[in-house]
């Protein structure tokens, strides 16, 4: 009975997140904001006009107190909101929180579904929602970044072109911004923004350097300042960057095709347990009932294989974590 109910639980609190998730604005609540905005804008009395002013600044406040608990729950929210930044994405620090918690409960409740045992479909629920969504954010991150290193000598190239034909070195990153596509164009066309509404140069390259985070950037913007501070032809030291940013790229690549091997290797070795617990699960799933079975004698209602599964896992994924760090190489 008491599994029923702390399922029941589990999943009203999925669909109060699905709910909160995607649930869009009033239509007819904008609509009406809307109207009243037009007629303040156009009457004239000083009651109106100080009642638009309280209504600006109350739109203009924080975000409310809904996802503040959620928000709290995070170690180092500055660190997170930079990670999702660098994902070029306009997603929040609260609905990364939204989305980690609706996976949480979704993981835990279809475990219980599956007859696992309440603490151990709670724990599992968790990892899984703090997993999963991290590593794709840092696959969106990964992939971003890649699409930009491989696009950025050409962004180099291009300023270079534009620098021997005479024009500013501001007009010419408005070039790239338009010409390049891709985050190459995202990130200059949010440079030369910056510029137009008052920061200088070295502030806007920097805040797209601190965002992006690859040394390739930082070489640009360290090139510039020097190029700034002591003269010289910034074409010529421009050109020169993009050849040496196309040589590492190439080195890279070169490790990449020496280490493949290894890599294919700790990811079967890494793999392997796994898709045969689920392939035995799937063909003969009496067999391995036991370890889905909950134990009321056990450590927190867990059986003893259950234990040992759960130990035999954090094993592993120690030694995929001492592996992947071994055929890591950084240039």
């Amino acid at each position: 009975m008491s599994n029923s109910i702390l399922l029941i639980m589990l999943l009203m609190t999925l669909a109060g997140l699905a709910v909160v998730a995607f649930a869009g604005p009033s239509a007819e609540k904008a609509s009406k904001r809307r109207v009243a905005l037009i007629r303040e804008r156009h009457s004239g009395s000083a009651d109106a006009m100080m009642e638009a002013r309280m209504r600006k600044a109350i739109s203009n406040r924080q975000p409310g107190n809904d996802m503040k608990m959620l928000v709290s729950l995070v170690p180092n929210p500055e660190n997170l909101a930079k990670r999702l930044r660098m994902t070029g994405k306009k997603w929040t620090v609260s609905q990364y929180m939204t989305s980690c918690a609706f996976t949480a409960l979704g993981m835990a409740a279809f475990l219980m579904l599956r007859g696992f045992a309440p603490l151990l479909a709670i724990m599992m629920g968790l990892a899984s929602g703090l997993a999963l969504p991290h590593m794709w954010v840092s696959r969106l991150i990964k992939k971003r970044v890649m699409q930009f290193t491989m696009k950025f000598p050409d962004a180099l190239e291009l300023l270079t072109r534009g620098l021997r034909s005479g024009l500013p070195i501001t007009e010419t990153l408005g070039v790239v911004a338009g010409e390049v596509p891709g985050p190459v164009g995202e990130e200059f066309k949010l440079i030369t923004e910056r510029i137009k509404i008052g920061k200088t140069m070295d502030q806007a390259l920097q805040e797209t350097a601190d965002r992006l985070g690859t040394p390739e950037f930082q070489f640009f913007v360290i090139s510039l300042a020097i190029q700034r501070e002591t003269g010289g032809n910034l074409a010529e030291t421009l050109s020169n960057l993009a050849t040496v940013l196309r040589q590492r790229a190439q080195m890279k690549l070169k490790i990449r095709a020496m280490s493949s091997e290894s890599k294919a290797s700790a990811y079967i070795i890494g793999a392997l347990p796994f898709l045969v617990f689920g392939m035995i699960c799937y063909i003969n799933y009496g067999y391995m009932s036991p370890f889905f079975t909950p134990d009321p004698a056990g450590l927190f209602g867990m059986s003893l294989m259950q234990v040992i599964g759960l130990g035999g896992m954090c094993w592993m994924g120690i030694g995929v974590f001492i592996m992947s760090q071994m055929i890591n190489f950084e240039i």
